[in-house]
């Protein structure tokens, strides 16, 4: 059984600029098809705009607010929310609320630098 703990887990800055910690990834699991990470912005930042060629994303708000834009539209997001990102669409996110915007990032395949083009 493999039980990763997001404390042990090292932050990153991603290609488009967010902080996260990969929780479940090929990199620190059995884990092969896909990624499960944390992801954090601090009031007023948000990632680039950008796209992934091969992933498909779902974002899920844990804490804070955001607006979320993709491929030109734009709504805000809060805790409970659930936001599909096909792959190729342009999307970026930005914390708008008086604390770090939180959210889980699930990708598949995995998260991979090799596919995010910024836009």
């Amino acid at each position: 059984m493999e039980v990763v703990n997001r404390n042990e887990v090292e932050t990153f800055i991603t290609k488009d600029s967010s902080e996260i910690r990969e929780i479940l990834a090929p990199k620190n699991s059995s884990i092969m098809n896909q990624s499960l990470a944390e992801a954090m912005l601090a009031p007023g930042m948000g990632t680039d705009e950008h796209f992934h060629p091969k992933a498909e994303e779902i974002y899920y708000i844990l804490d804070g607010r955001g607006r979320m834009q993709i491929d030109g539209e734009e709504r805000e997001v809060e805790p409970g929310d659930g936001i599909a990102i096909p792959p190729g669409k342009r999307h970026m996110i930005w914390s708008i609320g008086g604390s770090d915007l939180v959210f889980l990032c699930c990708c598949s395949p995995a998260y991979s630098h090799d596919d995010t083009v910024i836009v």
